[in-house]
């Protein structure tokens, strides 16, 4: 196995998240790993900068699995505050784009849960600024 340098926070935040939905959601193998490995760290840390709860972010996963990610997209306020809502509508969109059923909605899903959980590590670790 191949060894990554680290990525920064700031080079995280240059990542294409919606690609990373886009791509990694419908599919298996390397484009899923980026989406749940990169993805979620680089929408971890943009929701964090824009001051968003890791409860908050758990609780749009709820969401997605119990109405499913066309439902969430369609949602005015995905997340509280108008930047972070603009920014998970915009996720949830291009999830809603390529998802083909309950087994996708159910990977998006996990996945806002995995990016609420890295929130809550970061938070915890003190490499995120407090909400």
């Amino acid at each position: 196995m191949t060894a990554f340098p680290p990525k920064t926070d700031d080079e995280l935040l240059r990542l294409d998240v919606p690609s990373t939905l886009r791509f990694g959601l419908p599919a298996e193998g390397h484009a899923r790993r980026v989406l749940f490995g990169d993805g979620a760290i680089a929408a971890a840390v943009t929701l964090g900068r824009l001051g968003v709860l890791p409860r908050s972010v758990a609780y749009l996963a709820r969401v997605v699995r119990a109405g499913g990610a066309a439902y969430a997209a369609a949602l005015d306020l995905p997340l509280p505050g108008e930047t972070p809502a603009r920014t998970a509508g915009g996720w949830l969109a291009a999830a809603a784009g390529v998802a083909g059923g309950v087994d996708d909605d159910e990977t998006l899903a996990r996945w806002f849960e995995a990016v609420a959980a890295l929130m809550e590590l970061r938070l915890t670790a003190g490499t995120s600024p407090a909400p």
